[in-house]
């Protein structure tokens, strides 16, 4: 007959391991650095820092948090995530303004993917003190496709 322990074992909690970077480039692990904003436990405190964390829920598929942070004057119903699209790296090219001290801001950057790039100049803005994005200018010639 088998005994049992006088005190049952101690389960761990559960803590996501995640030892790879994080999808926006930046050299914090996901859970640290745009996983929070996703998870509502921080809002990014720059225009880059929020372009930097939508890309990132580009890659995870996160509609939730591109709505969320989305303008409400430009915001879609929804986001269509084009299934065959794969994510493969960000460059941000400049960033003009966007800081605690502004109140809109600028991010030019190029997303990568399988097969080729875009580029695009994102404009945000401040609302109830939140950045949001409110759109943005794709360059066709930044397009690259095979």
């Amino acid at each position: 007959m088998s005994r049992r322990p006088a005190h049952p074992r101690r389960q761990r909690p559960s803590v996501p391991v995640q030892s790879s970077t994080c999808p926006c480039g930046l050299a914090e692990t996901y859970e640290k650095c745009c996983g929070r904003f996703h998870r509502g436990e921080a809002s990014a405190p720059t225009a880059e820092t929020l372009m930097r964390s939508r890309y990132s829920a580009f890659v995870e598929q996160d509609e939730p948090y591109l709505l969320r942070t989305w303008h409400p004057d430009t915001r879609p119903a929804r986001v269509a995530f084009d299934p065959g699209m794969r994510w493969t790296g960000l460059e941000i090219l400049e960033a003009g303004d966007g800081t605690a001290f502004h109140t809109t801001g600028t991010v030019t950057f190029r997303a990568s993917y399988r097969g080729g790039s875009l580029r695009e100049r994102s404009r945000f803005e401040r609302v109830d003190g939140a950045w949001v994005y409110v759109d943005g200018d794709i360059d066709e010639a930044g397009r690259d496709r095979p």
